[in-house]
């Protein structure tokens, strides 16, 4: 078994209910010389909204001025016209009526929507659909790396290696729950933390445990220790944060799993951790049937809970953050995996479909509404479905360069691609709270390269404990595409070029490994 998948397989079941994947921690001391990783300097923090299942967007924001051909399509769950929500300054579009609070939202300048987003090609798989949203890959490819993994892996590229330290000393990521998800998914390992409950934690011993025997089995197990003893380090931290602030707003609904799990978040982030990405959930988005409830004209129902669910806790979150005065840093975004078709079915439900509204929210969105109604057909079929006006990796590109403030070329190659980015966000990356030329360490780096974006040669430099070295460079999908170093290489410092003129222009990354220490970087060629 290599030692990536030991790791992934065993470390997960010896730390709940504060789950790392993948995780291997190690601090080793003087790595490169003076080397070092920096990472950009922001307190702004993301928090993702994933509602599993396919959201039916047509029952979410709902095209008044094609109410007609929509009342034919989906007469079973069609919402009642005169219940329908309206939107301040916009005509001909409303809101599901159980989300009037985030319709409040809206008026008030803290949300904004963006109809019919999705991707070219939908799949309609619920699994292989969720992977093409964590990884923003596209349809006919499969990436083992999550966006937000390959953010934080650009970043803070030596992680785990050394952490936490004194800049960096809390978790890079937190997802609410018993597993940490692709999103997070580095290049190398997963750069994210899960938790149940910052209060109710696993209470690791002191960590005093007998000498490993000198084999291969003995050092994994002092591996898997060293993953330990680090996850109790950020338990520690979690449970500080949350023992350091007390949430303020009172408009927590009870039994709401979506505000249990925000609640959190928001005592976190009040609490002074550094953590730059949350990742709550709620399910039940999978609407095949009993969608709306007839009897009360459609407007009640699993499909209407659903929404209320979002709406209270989403609005009782962004009370909570201004309330605890750290709204301006927070920057929230939901999501599903699809929409669903324009006609209903025969179940009083939908079944999966392409695109769907998206909301963005937080004191830092531009108000207003990004694309028009989608087209409804007069005579629409189950063939029918809605166009993509935006495809969500140029949200993922707006995020990424105007609330994380990378420049356009770091950000396309965490996104492999060129994505254009859409006016979301107000200048949060030019405030005097940031000071965009000072750096602080990321930590210690084993390789790197010069320069990145290069065009058909760059020079990796690599430093060797001593011993046997491999490097090699993958493809986006993980794929082998040239052996660069294997060798036993005597300690120190060490440079070799790399000829790419073979390949096509992209990203690649540059996988490392001297013994027990293995670090990815990405390479971006260019033309």
């Amino acid at each position: 078994m290599k030692r990536r998948d030991f790791l992934k397989r065993v470390a997960p079941m010896s730390l709940l209910p504060f789950a790392m994947n993948g995780q291997p921690i190690r601090a080793y001391g003087k790595l490169m010389g003076a080397e070092q990783e920096d990472f950009t300097e922001t307190d702004n923090v993301l928090v993702l909204v994933q509602l599993n299942g396919g959201n039916d967007g047509l029952n979410t924001l709902i095209p008044l001025d094609q109410y007609t051909n929509l009342t034919a399509a989906r007469p079973d769950v069609i919402i009642p016209e005169n219940k329908v929500l309206g939107l301040e300054g916009i005509d001909g579009t409303g809101i599901h009526p159980s989300m009037h609070k985030m319709r409040d939202m809206y008026n008030n300048g803290k949300l904004h929507i963006l109809q019919s987003v999705g991707y070219p090609n939908q799949n309609y798989s619920h699994f292989r659909s969720t992977d093409i949203w964590m990884t923003g890959s596209d349809t006919d490819e499969i990436l083992e790396s999550g966006w937000i993994g390959r953010y934080l892996s650009e970043e803070w590229p030596n992680y785990p290696n050394g952490f936490p330290n004194e800049n960096m000393e809390d978790p890079l990521a937190i997802q609410i729950g018993s597993v940490v998800s692709q999103v997070c998914q580095g290049l190398a390992v997963n750069m994210g933390f899960a938790i149940t409950n910052p209060n109710n934690y696993y209470q690791l011993l002191t960590g005093n445990y007998p000498d490993a025997p000198d084999s291969w089995a003995g050092k994994e197990l002092d591996y898997v220790r060293t993953v330990a003893r680090q996850t109790n380090e950020y338990s520690l931290k979690v449970k500080a944060a949350a023992e350091k602030a007390t949430n303020l707003s009172d408009l927590y609904p009870e039994g709401n799993r979506l505000a249990d799990q925000l609640k959190i978040v928001a005592q976190l982030i009040a609490g002074g951790l550094k953590t730059r990405v949350y990742v709550v959930s709620l399910g039940g988005f999978d609407t095949h049937a009993n969608q709306v409830d007839p009897v009360d004209s459609n407007e009640t129902g699993q499909h209407a809970f659903l929404l209320e669910s979002v709406s209270e806790a989403i609005n009782a979150f962004q009370d909570d953050i201004e309330k605890l005065k750290v709204d301006h840093r927070v920057l929230g975004m939901t999501f599903s995996e699809f929409g669903r078709r324009i006609i209903s079915n025969a179940s009083t439900g939908t079944d999966h479909g392409s695109s769907a509204p998206l909301f963005m929210f937080g004191n830092k969105v531009k108000a207003g509404m990004t694309g028009t109604n989608p087209t409804i057909p007069a005579n629409a079929t189950a063939k029918d479905n809605l166009e993509m006006q935006t495809d969500f990796r140029d949200i993922y590109s707006t995020i990424l360069q105007d609330w994380f403030c990378l420049d356009k070329t770091t950000s396309d190659s965490v996104l492999l691609q060129d994505f254009d980015k859409i006016d979301l966000i107000q200048d949060s990356c030019n405030t005097t709270s940031i000071d965009q030329t000072r750096k602080q360490k990321a930590g210690d780096a084993y390789v790197s390269n010069y320069p990145n974006p290069f065009g058909s040669q760059t020079t990796i430099k690599y430093y060797s404990d001593g011993g046997d070295v491999n490097i090699v460079i993958l493809d986006t999908q993980g794929k082998e595409v040239y052996q660069l170093v294997q060798s036993t290489i005597p300690k120190g410092t060490h440079e070799v070029l790399f000829d790419a003129s073979f390949l096509p222009t992209g990203t690649y990354y540059c996988r490392y490994q001297n013994g027990f220490n293995q670090q990815t970087r990405s390479l971006l060629k260019v033309r």
